[in-house]
């Protein structure tokens, strides 16, 4: 096509796609391509600010290394990576879902943890947390042998990965659930922590004056089992003042969880007060059973 003005151009990209074998490749484009064109007559976008978004974008890969991935961080910061979690899982988003996130941290090999054993691997003083929890289909039957990988921040708010004082894969454990479904094990209790803001992301969030940069307090699960979708989960600490606030969008009613504080003896001789445990139970959808990418090595 000879285009003969701004508006004959949407449609020679979308005619230049339509040979495109794959159909759902052709669908996501085209898509892309009338809501990317209209996006920029809508606001009628500067050359200047085209400029500046392109090289945004640079910045984005520029800013992502072995340890730290920006464009998933960007993600969750624009909401996009709660909203394409909510609206594959829950019956397609119909209901409520224990799925999440699966956050810029998760590494692969985890070391292989007992059911009951902690997973603090160097020392990391912090509140003790009991977590015990347990796995079922959408019949309410027990999941066994599933493997689930759990992760999570120190009670400083620092992910192992981030701090040269952790120990390599301190609070991280792969667990396998028992006959009945249960799993469990030993920790600290996390903190809330501010995301990375010394990039593209960090000059988004003080443009349009967010409050804050801070996660609520959470831990990370990723549950696996062949017949099962992998389900991918952030439990929140319910007593976080950061909960409504989250800079990533994260939080739903599902994923509150009761860390339920003690100001008694604890459950080993070495526990001291106060200390907290946390009673939660994970639901999984039939479906393929895959691990996403690691976002960090």
């Amino acid at each position: 096509m000879i285009i003969a003005g701004q508006e004959d151009v949407t449609q020679a990209v979308l005619d230049a796609f339509e040979n495109t074998p794959d159909p759902r490749l052709r669908e996501i484009l085209t898509a892309f391509v009338r809501h990317l064109h209209g996006f920029a007559r809508e606001v009628r976008l500067t050359e200047e600010e085209f400029h500046q978004a392109c090289n945004y974008v640079v910045r984005i890969g520029q800013k992502s290394n072995a340890s730290h991935n920006e464009a998933v961080l960007m993600a969750g910061s624009l909401g996009l990576s709660s909203l394409i979690c909510l609206l594959n899982n829950g019956n397609k988003g119909q209901t409520e879902t224990s799925a999440s996130m699966l956050g810029p941290f998760w590494r692969l090999n985890s070391p292989r943890t007992a059911n009951g054993a902690s997973i603090v691997r160097s020392p990391t003083p912090g509140p003790e947390l009991f977590v015990t929890a347990r796995v079922r289909d959408g019949q309410g039957q027990p999941v066994a042998g599933a493997e689930i990988d759990v992760w999570h921040s120190s009670p400083e708010g620092f992910y192992e990965n981030q701090q040269e004082s952790q120990a390599d894969m301190n609070l991280r454990g792969k667990f396998v659930s028992e006959a009945d479904g249960s799993f469990g094990f030993r920790s600290v209790k996390p903190a809330g922590y501010p995301i990375p803001v010394d990039g593209p992301v960090g000059d988004l969030v003080r443009a349009v004056r967010r409050p804050h940069n801070y996660r609520p307090a959470h831990l990370h699960f990723l549950i696996y089992k062949p017949g099962f979708k992998t389900l991918i989960s952030q439990i929140y600490a319910s007593d976080d003042d950061r909960l409504e606030t989250d800079v990533q969008f994260g939080v739903t009613r599902a994923l509150i969880g009761n860390y339920e504080r003690h100001d008694t003896a604890g459950p080993a001789p070495d526990v001291k007060a106060p200390w907290y445990s946390l009673d939660y139970m994970f639901v999984m959808e039939p479906g393929e059973a895959k691990l996403p990418r690691a976002p960090i090595e």
